[in-house]
C-alpha cells in the first residue's frame, strides 16, 4: 500500500470520498461500544462462577490455621492467600499483605501515608516544598490520576521497548531528593504491552536514590495474563535484584486478582521488605479491623495454588487472543504502508497502543465517538492528561464480543485514515 503522504491531493481527496461513504454505513449500524477501559467481558467473568460454590453455610470457615474467617484477626490475611499471592508476584508470604479488591486502594493509601505520615521516619511529604514523582508514558491513566489528586510533580519519561528511559529514570532519582516515587507497570504495561528488560528491571535495583523515602511502585497487575502462555515472557524478580543492591526498602509490588477472578470481588495484595509490611501495618491498624477473610479463604479454596491460577488464566487467554488479533489483523489490512500509525503487538496484558499521525488522536477518539464507539480519553495516557503530540490511543479489546470487536477495528481503521487525510492535505 502507497504511503498517504506520497499520494497526490486529488488521489487523497479520491480515497477520502471512498472511506467517507464507509464511516456513513458503520455510523447506521447504530453501534454502542464502549471500549474506554480494559473491563473483563461477561463470559470471562463466567469462568470465575464457580469460585461461588466453594463456600456455602455448610463449609467450615476456618484458615489453616484455625482462625474463624467470620471474625476479627488476621489484619495481614490469612497465611495461604498470603502465599497465593506472594506466588503471583514471586516474594514469600511473610512479606505480604492481602487487601480488597483493588490494587488502586492499596497504592492511594500509599501515596496518602507518604504525604500524612512519610516513609521510614521521613518528613511527611505535604510538608515538603517540592514532591516529584516520574512517570512513564504511554502510561496509566489511574497512577497519574492519584499523584495529581495530591499535587505532586508529574514527570513524563519516555517508554521504550524495554521499560522506562533508565538514562532519565537514574538522573533523576539519584540526583534530585524531591523526586520521590516512579509508576511502573513492568509486565505488560499499560498501554503498550512492553515487558521490562532484565537490563532494565537490575538497573531498578541498582538505583541510588538521593531521597531515602523514594519508593518504586511496581503494579504488576498483568503478571500472570499471557496471551500466549507457551510464549510466557519471563519478568526479573525486583525483590531479587534489590536484595543484592542493599535496596530492599525501595520498592511496593502491587497485584490483584481483579482480572483473574471477579473486577468487582477480587482480592489484592503489597509485598515490600518486613521493615516496609511492619510500617504499613502500623497505620492499618488504625485504618481497619482487617480485610474479607472469607473473600480470601474462597479464593484459595477455588484456585488452591499459583498452578490452579496459570490454568485459569490458559482459559482467559482463549477468550481474548482471537479479540487481540481480530484488531491487529484489521490495523495490517487497513494501515499497513499508510504511514499514518504504528501500533504495538503485545503477548499479554489487555491493551494495544496505537501512535497515529502528530495532532490526530483527539480528533480520531471524537470521530469514532460520533459513530457510537467509547475510547479512553486522548491524553489519558500521559501525566495531566497532556499528549504532546495527541497521537497515543489506548485500544481495549476486552470487552466486546468478537463480532463486535471485529467491527470496531474497522470502524477506527476508518476514522484513524479520514483523519489523517485531513492533516495530510492541510500541507497539500
Amino acid at each position: 500500500m502507497k504511503s498517504y503522504s506520497e499520494l497526490t491531493r486529488e488521489e487523497l481527496l479520491e480515497l477520502k470520498s471512498e472511506l467517507e461513504k464507509k464511516y456513513e454505513e458503520a455510523k447506521a449500524e447504530g453501534l454502542a461500544l464502549d471500549m474506554s477501559r480494559g473491563k473483563p467481558s461477561p463470559a470471562q467473568l463466567d469462568l470465575s462462577r464457580g469460585m461461588l460454590d466453594v463456600l456455602n453455610s455448610s463449609s467450615e470457615l476456618k484458615a489453616e490455621n484455625g482462625t474463624d474467617v467470620r471474625n476479627y484477626g488476621l489484619l495481614e490475611g490469612i497465611y495461604e492467600a498470603r502465599k497465593l499471592m506472594g506466588d503471583i508476584m514471586g516474594v514469600p508470604a511473610e512479606n505480604v499483605i492481602v487487601c480488597g479488591n483493588a490494587s488502586l486502594n492499596i497504592m492511594y493509601d500509599l501515596v496518602s501515608r507518604a504525604e500524612v505520615f512519610g516513609f521510614d521516619g521521613c518528613t511527611p511529604w505535604a510538608k515538603l516544598d517540592k514532591v516529584k514523582f516520574l512517570c512513564p508514558a504511554p502510561g496509566y491513566d489511574r497512577h497519574f490520576g492519584i499523584t495529581e489528586l495530591f499535587g505532586i510533580e508529574m514527570i513524563t519519561v519516555p517508554m521504550n521497548e524495554d521499560g522506562p528511559d533508565m538514562d532519565i529514570v537514574e538522573k533523576y532519582v539519584n540526583n534530585d531528593e524531591s523526586v520521590k516515587g516512579i509508576w511502573c507497570v513492568p509486565k505488560y504495561s499499560n498501554p503498550q504491552g512492553v515487558v521490562y528488560s532484565d537490563e532494565t528491571v537490575k538497573r531498578f535495583a541498582a538505583l541510588k536514590p538521593a531521597a531515602k523515602d523514594f519508593r518504586v511502585f511496581w503494579d504488576n497487575a498483568y503478571a500472570v495474563h499471557d496471551l500466549y502462555p507457551e510464549k510466557e515472557v519471563k519478568l526479573l524478580n525486583i525483590f531479587d535484584e534489590c536484595k543484592k543492591n542493599g535496596n530492599e526498602n525501595m520498592v511496593f509490588e502491587l497485584c490483584s486478582t481483579s482480572k483473574i477472578s471477579f473486577s468487582g470481588a477480587g482480592i489484592s495484595a503489597v509485598a515490600s521488605s518486613k521493615n516496609n509490611i511492619e510500617e504499613i501495618k502500623k497505620y492499618m491498624t488504625k485504618q481497619t479491623i482487617g480485610y474479607d477473610k472469607i473473600n480470601q479463604l474462597r479464593h484459595v479454596k477455588y484456585f488452591k495454588d499459583i498452578n490452579g491460577i496459570k490454568e485459569h488464566m490458559k482459559k482467559h487467554a482463549a477468550l481474548l487472543r482471537p479479540k487481540f488479533e481480530a484488531v491487529l489483523d484489521t490495523l495490517e489490512k487497513d494501515l499497513a504502508g499508510t504511514g499514518v500509525g504504528t501500533w504495538t503487538k503485545p503477548l499479554g496484558g489487555y491493551f494495544i497502543s496505537f501512535e497515529g499521525l502528530e495532532g490526530t488522536a483527539k480528533a480520531v477518539v471524537q470521530k469514532c465517538k460520533d459513530a457510537g464507539m467509547t475510547l479512553t480519553g486522548a491524553g489519558a495516557t500521559y501525566p495531566y492528561k497532556n499528549d504532546p503530540k495527541d497521537s497515543n490511543i489506548r485500544i481495549a479489546p476486552s470487552y466486546p464480543s468478537l463480532e463486535e470487536m471485529s467491527k470496531a477495528a474497522a470502524l477506527f481503521t476508518i476514522c484513524v485514515r479520514l483523519v489523517s487525510i485531513d492533516k495530510i492535505l492541510e500541507t497539500k
